[in-house]
């Protein structure tokens, strides 16, 4: 067949090309919309009476949280799922967010850190790819690094404030009350800390029928203290034994109290050490140059 005999095809209107691609556009448009729609509506809403409030970082986001946790629940490996739980527990976040409620706050504040991202890259007329990957690892990395930053002050906390939390029980304890009682005493009196809301949680636990025994080990579990560990299997082994709870209680706060003195020595002795670096790279460099500038200039005078 000649070119000269294959028929012509009748000439498009471009108003009609536009009119057609724009109505695709909405369709699609409106199908995603409609599958979003359905999909959130498919999540339950969650009951928080007996739970604890999220982060900050978690509420400004939580319906989208909320939202994928949802999705992500189901295919969570188990593993990673009771390793995230238990970091959250040292954290006290356990009562606040489930594992896979945590990794969708990353997932969410990945995504926002590399919008951030390619915005700001978009705005100086620069290349998109490594601001967004850069702003994917910072939003993906910084809720972790931030819970662990938050075990550690809630460790650094808790050991500084046993000596206290323990000399209140002993007192309450010498005075005639029983240890459920002193407990409750010294959540009752004691300063605001960690510690004062994991023997609140102890409370808690024993009053909804928990044997305290166990109640105690959960406590050392979620503190996962070495000064803790001993200080509960002390009281338990006291208590196993029926010997008296003043005298051991009196021991043990002056054990941690001793603990807590020979950890600021030890704290007191590092300093020079840490102390060295930028004393060598920032401070004298500095020293030198102020006294070097009058030696400096007095030469330069000299030899003009």
């Amino acid at each position: 067949m000649n070119a000269d005999t294959l028929p012509l095809l009748p000439a498009l209107d471009p108003g009609v090309v536009i009119a057609t691609i724009a109505l695709g556009a909405g369709l699609s448009v409106g199908l995603l919309g409609w599958l979003i729609s359905r999909a959130a509506a498919s999540v339950p809403r969650q009951d928080r009476v007996w739970l604890d409030p999220p982060p900050l970082a978690y509420r400004v986001v939580w319906w989208p949280v909320h939202w994928l946790a949802h999705y992500l629940r189901p295919v969570m490996p188990e593993r990673h799922s009771l390793a995230s739980l238990a970091r959250l527990r040292l954290g006290g976040l356990d009562y606040a967010l489930d594992p896979a409620q945590f990794l969708a706050g990353q997932l969410v504040w990945a995504l926002l850190c590399a919008a951030f991202c390619a915005w700001l890259a978009g705005t100086i007329a620069q290349p998109l790819l490594w601001p967004v990957l850069a702003g994917l690892a910072c939003g993906f990395l910084l809720p972790p690094v931030w819970l662990r930053d938050r075990i550690e002050v809630r460790r650094r906390h808790t050991f500084k404030a046993l000596p206290f939390m323990l000399d209140l029980i002993t007192l309450c304890v010498e005075s005639g009350l029983n240890l459920n009682s002193a407990i409750a005493q010294a959540v009752a009196k004691g300063p605001a800390s960690p510690l004062k809301d994991e023997f609140a949680r102890l409370m808690r636990d024993v009053r909804a029928g928990r044997a305290r025994s166990e109640a105690l080990r959960d406590l050392a579990d979620r503190l996962d203290m070495a000064p803790v560990s001993n200080f509960v299997s002390t009281l338990i082994q006291a208590e196993a034994t029926g010997m008296s709870l003043g005298p051991i209680l009196r021991a043990q706060a002056e054990q941690r109290r001793t603990e807590r003195f020979a950890s600021a020595e030890k704290l007191a002795m590092q300093a020079p050490v840490k102390l060295l670096f930028p004393l060598l790279l920032f401070i004298f460099p500095c020293v030198f140059a102020i006294l070097m500038f009058p030696i400096a200039m007095k030469f330069m005078a000299a030899g003009v």
